[in-house]
């Protein structure tokens, strides 16, 4: 039996609701906007390029033994457990006049800003509070606690800036691809000009006032190299936010997803641990299995990004930090390395649209991590073979040695560039589709990924020393998780997406 009216009210309730909609889908941004919005990426990857390059051996030259460099680094894994996650939450729900994303971009970069003044000026600092140059306890606290401050602001920075770009593309998986494939070359651009910058050893010369009686030659090239990131933060971050047009959130809104997640987006005041827990519950089976390729990918990463150049240094050079120029060397050809991998990510961050169209990008990102796998393994052979040649009548290896260890390091920026793309435009294009709060969904995959770092932060030291205090243990763990990872996306995720409708009935 049909009620008298009910008809009419339905069709009420339905256009209602078709208005609400089309009202609440922004217009398409154009992509130059979301290139200029994902330059931000190459003054965030600048400073890390630098940490990979030229932290882990200007620790050591503090007086950090190897064993426990790993150690200095676990605030990165621990700063973005928390402060990516709880910085999503807010900037879900911020509803400052000048946007979601921007408020907390800006903040980052100035954080970051100040986080190199003080790891630049860490010998200066503990020189001013009694330090020698044969004991430096102050100035290693100095640096912890910049270096802290920094991994805490670039996880600031970041999540809110892949937020915004997810913000940007909605639904629509090839701009969300697009948009990270963005980010992605500029994050090859920053490595580029960051590892180029690290490698080169006489910046002290063009600014002469960063050598003091506490900051030697080598850490007036650090301090010079961190003034320079400086400049790239405040041009790049001016770029970026000047580009995106963020409309204010009201401040009776919580979130975008008004009617697909109602038990959430209504409760603004709830608790960001009951948040980011509840969040969990709304993950599908193929967001769990993204997760877990994410988690074993920085198993496999970790170690390589931690110890690149110091495996260079000691174990294709054959030097130790603070004896002789071999060590030091052999991390510029590190830096070089680098630089050079990070050309083949800008190479690939180009055709990425390309390749995941046509062999999807679940099959593209499991075989980039066999790749990875492969790599590993050969820089174990690499080795292996340095380590029986006896070249220690001649003060470099030989020209092979160095060229093999460079190929590998250039080939490894292939299946980097899938790591810093593929993964979240599938889970920007995925919880999008779910309603859930692009902040805090960046966030939730950065759990995945902090979580392997913080255990090889832990076990990756005493690990080395057990087989010898060298680097080749780590690496064989990462070329094994980076294969499982590899099997279990090519097994597991499908080649494509298409996101289905949800229907809400009325």
């Amino acid at each position: 039996m049909t009620v008298p009216g009910s008809q009419n009210r339905g069709t009420t309730r339905v256009r209602s609701r078709n208005n609400r909609t089309e009202n609440s889908v922004p217009k398409k941004v154009p992509l130059r906007k979301i290139f200029r919005v994902a330059s931000m990426g190459c003054g965030i990857q600048f400073g890390w390029a630098l940490q990979l390059s030229l932290l882990t051996p200007y620790v050591q030259e503090l007086g950090i033994p190897h064993a426990f460099a790993s150690l200095v680094w676990l605030c990165g894994p621990l700063s973005g457990f928390l402060v990516q996650p709880l910085v999503g939450h807010m900037s879900d729900r911020c509803t400052s006049k000048f946007g979601r994303r921007k408020p907390f971009i800006v903040a980052g970069a100035i954080s970051i800003i100040l986080a190199v003044l003080v790891i630049g000026h860490s010998a200066d600092i503990g020189g001013l509070l009694g330090d020698t140059n044969q004991s430096r306890p102050r100035a290693i606290i100095a640096f912890v606690l910049g270096f802290w401050l920094l991994d805490v602001a670039n996880n600031m920075t970041q999540g809110p800036c892949r937020a915004l770009l997810a913000d940007l593309t909605g639904k629509d998986q090839r701009r969300s691809r697009i948009a990270n494939a963005h980010f992605s070359l500029f994050m090859a651009v920053g490595n580029i000009l960051g590892f180029a910058t690290g490698s080169y050893s006489g910046w002290f010369r063009i600014f002469p006032f960063t050598i003091t009686s506490s900051c030697s030659v080598n850490c007036a090239n650090l301090k010079s190299a961190f003034l320079l990131d400086i400049a790239f933060m405040v041009i790049t971050t001016y770029v970026s936010i000047s580009a995106a047009q963020e409309v204010p959130l009201p401040s009776n809104r919580s979130t975008n997803s008004e009617n697909e997640r109602p038990d959430l987006s209504d409760s603004v005041h709830e608790p960001f641990i009951g948040e980011l827990f509840h969040t969990f519950t709304y993950l599908t089976g193929p967001i769990w299995i993204i997760l877990l390729v994410t988690s074993l990918t920085w198993v496999g990463w970790f170690p390589f990004l931690l110890f690149d150049t110091d495996w260079m240094g000691r174990e294709i050079y054959k030097g130790i930090p603070n004896e002789g120029q071999n060590y030091h060397t052999g991390v510029s050809m590190g830096a070089f390395g680098l630089m050079l991998n990070s050309v083949v990510i800008g190479v690939t961050s180009v055709v990425m649209e390309k390749v995941c169209k046509k062999w999807g990008g679940g099959f593209v990102w499991g075989v980039s991590n066999i790749l990875m796998s492969f790599c590993f393994v050969a820089m174990l052979i690499i080795s292996f073979v340095a380590k029986n040649m006896d070249f220690s009548a001649h003060d470099l290896p030989p020209a092979g040695i160095v060229i093999a260890s460079l190929v590998v390091f250039t080939i490894l920026g292939a299946p980097l560039a899938v790591t810093y793309s593929v993964p979240y435009a599938m889970i920007a294009t995925r919880t999008e589709a779910l309603g859930l709060g692009q902040g805090l969904s960046m966030g939730v995959l950065n759990i995945a990924i902090v979580i392997p770092q913080v255990i090889v932060s832990l076990g990756s030291g005493p690990w080395d020393q057990l087989f010898g205090g060298g680097n080749s243990p780590a690496f064989a763990v990462g070329a094994i998780a980076a294969f499982a990872s590899g099997l279990v996306a090519i097994l597991a995720l499908p080649r494509s997406h298409t996101g289905k409708p949800r229907i809400i009935h009325v």
